[in-house]
């Protein structure tokens, strides 16, 4: 048996950062984000988001890679988005996606970002956020085309 502890803060945003996740629709989305990622054996620690984007602290599984696990989890949740007609609009997500491993100590803080989006976007737009957390985690910051 394997014993594997590594922890991935995802972050992706709607297509074209269309603010389609309202608060009637957001929290379905997240729910069943969450329950199709506990049928493929992936467990997501804490999700939560804004109108255009989700933040996804996830346990990685050993079998899966971070670029499978965003694959699964993105595609499969916008498949369901527009099979079940939960917006007016076809439902997109970005191509692209955040992904930075969260070191032991910074769990709880983690937990409590995410958590705290709504407040959090009161402040700062996600294309603010985005540009941040390039910066901070030292990636070339490229301008998103979907």
């Amino acid at each position: 048996m394997s014993f594997v502890k590594v922890y991935i803060h995802y972050v992706w945003s709607t297509k074209n950062r269309e603010p389609l996740l309202t608060n009637g629709i957001r929290q379905k989305v997240f729910n069943h984000i969450k329950e199709n990622a506990e049928s493929k054996n992936i467990h997501i620690d804490f999700i939560n988001g804004y109108v255009d984007h989700v933040h996804c602290l996830v346990s990685l599984p050993d079998d899966l890679s971070i670029g499978k696990v965003a694959q699964l989890l993105k595609g499969e949740s916008s498949y369901w988005v527009n099979k079940n007609k939960i917006t007016k609009t076809k439902f997109e997500w970005q191509n692209e996606y955040f992904a930075v491993s969260v070191d032991d100590n910074n769990i709880d803080a983690v937990r409590e970002y995410i958590k705290n989006q709504e407040e959090h976007h009161k402040k700062i737009t996600f294309s603010q956020e985005y540009e941040l957390f390039m910066k901070r985690y030292g990636f070339k910051f490229l301008i998103d085309e979907g």
